[in-house]
């Protein structure tokens, strides 16, 4: 574990957490907008146990599950920069 007070220390941490940061907004973005772009040709992929075409699937409940999943990983993945750098804090 490094030192909390050190420049390179904050300057490591302060990288490492920006990166995460826009990582997870791409993940977003693509959830949020691209799947949604192309619903018309997922539309003609069929979930076979459900019989729902996958752009509809995505759209409703695929991109939801996938925020969810993220902001989990987000915490952690966050918890575990935090704790290498010495600024995680205590339970």
């Amino acid at each position: 574990m490094a030192q909390p007070d050190s420049k390179a220390n904050e300057e490591a941490h302060w990288n490492k957490t920006t990166r995460l940061m826009f990582t997870h907004l791409g993940v977003w973005f693509f959830f949020g907008y691209v799947v949604h772009m192309f619903v018309v040709p997922l539309n003609k992929i069929v979930i076979p146990v459900l019989g729902f075409p996958l752009g509809f699937y995505m759209a409703a409940q695929g991109s939801l599950i996938a925020f969810v999943v993220m902001l989990f990983m987000f915490a952690k993945q966050q918890d575990k920069i935090d704790r290498d750098h010495g600024y995680a804090e205590d339970e």
